[in-house]
């Protein structure tokens, strides 16, 4: 079984590689990414099993930022069961520069993950959207 850390380690690597069906396996069914940031906003901010969670990612990489990936992750708290991290993302969203910090906490089920709850910057965010 995967400890936090490697489900973590393995859902950032399958997004930076666009392995989007082994990320999708990394979930429970009722597994969920959440975004709680994002409802400041009106938007949607769980989305829950694999296959939603990639094709979620199925649009962000192929649409909106083709070169979306994780960098400088930095692991804060590991335990076997759950990881805190931050992480980077510097590309072009919807052909604006997104430069982004988010914090992770993970938490696993039976080797798989059950929740990936991420905090963001909003400044960016709305600094892409023309919001600022």
């Amino acid at each position: 079984m995967k400890t936090a850390k490697e489900l973590l380690q393995a859902y950032h690597n399958n997004i930076n590689t666009r392995n989007l069906d082994e990320l999708a396996k990394l979930f429970l069914p009722d597994g969920a990414l959440e975004l709680p940031y994002l409802a400041s906003l009106g938007q949607g901010w769980r989305t829950e099993g694999g296959d939603n969670i990639k094709n979620m990612f199925i649009g962000v990489t192929t649409k909106i930022a083709p070169e979306f990936k994780f960098i400088n992750i930095k692991f804060y708290i590991e335990t076997p069961d759950q990881v805190f991290a931050e992480y980077d993302v510097d590309c072009l969203w919807n052909g604006k520069p997104y430069k982004q910090t988010y914090m992770g906490r993970l938490v696993t089920e039976n080797g798989k993950i059950k929740l990936l709850r991420e905090g963001m910057n909003m400044h960016p965010v709305l600094k892409n959207a023309g919001l600022i």
